[in-house]
């Protein structure tokens, strides 16, 4: 097709055809689990947080994703009856998440798994270069953020630099 010289040069299009591979293969990998990506990555943070609990949020925040695609992720992995949820002590409208013996021995599974297909990745490419790639990444990401910031990077650009904002 025509596009194909656009789309062999495209970060856009090698990200997102990357992301939608990786996640086919998290798919594969996880299937003995029923679990997704972000379910598995859920488990390994939590598993290497206890047996402090976590809140939403901070997942949210660390895996940079909204707290409703945490939010549902929490769902299915508390139906599975993998972890549980409480109201935090110090904030009602907060939930503190800790792992059920069931899923401690699923994240052991879980972050097997990741290592294994690290070692592989770093195995066929090497480290130095993805480490170089995974710094490109995160240099093409912030372009993106730069070039279109949403209403929540406005905000916390603001935050960090109260100057910019509005004047009263």
């Amino acid at each position: 097709m025509r596009i194909d010289a656009f789309l062999h040069e495209s970060p856009m299009f090698a990200v997102n055809r990357a992301a939608r591979r990786f996640e086919s293969l998290s798919a594969q990998v996880f299937a003995s689990d029923n679990l997704n990506f972000l379910e598995g990555l859920v488990l390994a943070a939590m598993f290497f947080e206890s047996p402090l609990p976590i809140k939403p949020s901070q997942l949210a925040e660390t895996f940079g994703t909204t707290r409703g695609n945490v939010s549902h992720c929490v769902s299915s992995l508390e139906a599975k009856g993998l972890l549980q949820r409480k109201i935090d002590p110090e904030d009602a409208r907060a939930y503190q998440l800790t792992l059920k013996p069931q899923g401690k021995k699923c994240a052991v599974r879980v972050i097997g798994a990741f290592d294994k297909l690290q070692n592989k990745f770093e195995q066929e490419i090497g480290k130095s270069a993805l480490s170089a790639m995974l710094r490109n990444l995160c240099n093409l990401e912030a372009l993106c953020v730069v070039s279109h910031p949403s209403r929540k990077n406005k905000d916390a650009a603001r935050m960090e630099h109260p100057s910019s904002g509005p004047k009263s």
